[in-house]
């Protein structure tokens, strides 16, 4: 790439840190070893002593527990359903390469309360707003601004979600990928309970169940979508670390404008 380009180019961090969670379905654990610790940890190893290091020092590192769902992240279409449209669910490191880099959209859902679903309508409005037309294997970024909730003890609860028919919509449209600044792609989990216990049992991740019927790829914990600077006309890079057999793997999701 020429200097001046480069000069030219934007990069956009769309990634949550990870942080300590207590929850149960994102559970992040950080046990950090610093310089010294790295010293005595790995002389022992070596059969060496920590004084053989310059001033007892050697690799800081970290232990991390969590799951595979934990921070910015792409679910697979494993994680919906053992299969997609009848055959057998791509787990994370199946998905294609190709579907993971291409041209971003922003989609500005920030009036929606938490709670409410993102419907067709409301998703061909937001399309009309910015006047685009989809076109297959865009990358479709849902802006809620529930990102500034992240790290809070009701962050989960922040947020609108995406109807099943809104997401099967964009699915008709030849798109392979989407997300969202927000903890879950559905509705938060206590709105789908009222909604269950209401019965209607159908709201229940209701998006993620579509992944059954018709393939397709979400990404959840984004976040700074509303510092790209154009609803279209950037690009979005979403490669997930290659985790064998896995669900969902850690994304270091940014916009390239």
């Amino acid at each position: 790439m020429k200097a001046d380009a480069r000069r030219d180019m934007r990069i956009i961090d769309l990634s949550v840190p990870l942080l300590p969670n207590p929850s149960p379905l994102s559970k992040v654990e950080i046990q950090y070893v610093d310089h010294k610790e790295g010293g005595r940890l790995i002389s022992s190893v070596l059969g060496l002593k920590q004084a053989d290091f310059p001033e007892g020092n050697c690799a800081a590192s970290e232990n991390i527990a969590l799951t595979s769902h934990s921070g910015t992240h792409l679910d697979a279409p494993w994680h919906f359903w053992p299969t997609s449209e009848g055959k057998p669910a791509r787990t994370i490191d199946q998905v294609p390469l190709e579907w993971l880099y291409g041209d971003g959209v922003v989609l500005d859902f920030t009036y929606k309360a938490a709670g409410e679903e993102i419907s067709v309508e409301d998703v061909e409005k937001a399309l009309q707003q910015i006047v685009y037309q989809l076109v297959p294997f865009d990358i479709v970024l849902i802006m809620t601004g529930a990102s500034k909730f992240y790290g809070q003890p009701d962050y989960a609860r922040r947020h609108p979600g995406v109807s099943r028919e809104a997401t099967l919509w964009l699915i008709d449209r030849g798109i392979k990928v989407m997300g969202i600044d927000a903890w879950g792609w559905d509705k938060p989990i206590d709105a789908a309970l009222e909604d269950f216990r209401r019965g209607d049992k159908g709201k229940l991740w209701a998006a993620h169940f579509a992944g059954k019927e018709k393939e397709y790829c979400h990404l959840e914990n984004l976040a700074h979508l509303e510092e790209i600077p154009r609803p279209h006309g950037f690009k979005v890079a979403v490669f997930p670390i290659k985790i064998p057999d896995a669900s969902a793997g850690w994304v270091r999701a940014v916009a390239i404008v």
